[in-house]
């Protein structure tokens, strides 16, 4: 039987996505540092859905446990997905660099840990998914979220660099950019609706782009177009523009 594992399985997108898969049957690894949160979703997925589900202490900022944590899981995934995320605080971050670093290690340096770790068992076993969540923020800089924009860009750059790397193994890589969604992490803004996803449409999007062998995928279609027009508009205009 096909199994995945959920990289930061306590954020909404996560249960979403575990939710679709564990529908179709597959086994689910939630991994993340709540566990009591984990439990309670491990409990729900087993009954609801009738499939193998475990949970399992993770911190992506854990650099020197990311070989052992892969190491001692109950069972080696066929799909691994990161979900891992932290929006931060863009105005905080450009004067305490506490709060830069974490936007930077949490999304790009503590996922690219774990994922080199789970790179090296897929392309020696010839087989394997990775699926990275990384965001249309990272296609440009903007004054309202550099910091975490820069870092998603980098995130996407890695993805890109391993699909290349891995292809000769086997393995498949896919990026996956959101756009706006409805979760905790984007509760305080003020989301147009007719560009935000909901988590259900992500766990769709996701699982259909493995099924489809897809490289890159927007969840909602328009967003390559509007980020096509946002990466023309010449510097010399953009940098006075507020975004």
């Amino acid at each position: 039987m096909a199994s995945v594992l959920l990289l930061g399985a306590t954020s909404d997108m996560a249960v979403a996505i575990a939710r679709k898969f564990a529908a179709d049957k597959y086994d689910i690894i939630l991994a993340g540092r709540d566990m009591e949160s984990l439990q309670t979703l491990q409990a729900d997925i087993t009954i609801r859905y009738n499939v193998k589900a475990v949970a399992v202490k993770f911190d992506v900022l854990d650099y020197s446990q990311h070989k052992n944590f892969y190491q001692q899981l109950p069972f080696k995934p066929d799909i691994s997905i990161c979900i891992v995320g932290y929006l931060g605080d863009q105005q905080k971050a450009t004067t305490d660099w506490n709060e830069a670093d974490k936007t930077i290690a949490t999304n790009y340096s503590g996922p690219v840990s774990i994922i080199n770790v789970i790179a090296e068992d897929y392309a020696s076993r010839k087989s394997g998914v990775i699926v990275g969540i990384s965001s249309v923020a990272g296609e440009r800089g903007r004054q309202s979220n550099y910091f975490y924009g820069s870092a998603k860009a980098a995130f996407t750059a890695y993805l890109s660099g391993l699909r290349n790397s891995l292809h000769k193994d086997g393995v498949h890589v896919v990026t996956v950019l959101p756009g706006f969604v409805y979760t905790k992490m984007t509760a305080d803004l003020k989301l147009p609706a007719i560009l935000t996803a909901t988590t259900n449409e992500v766990a769709i999007a996701v699982k259909k782009a493995i099924a489809a062998k897809k490289n890159v995928i927007y969840v909602k279609w328009f967003w390559r177009w509007i980020m096509l027009i946002i990466k023309l508009i010449p510097e010399s205009m953009f940098k006075k523009m507020k975004l």
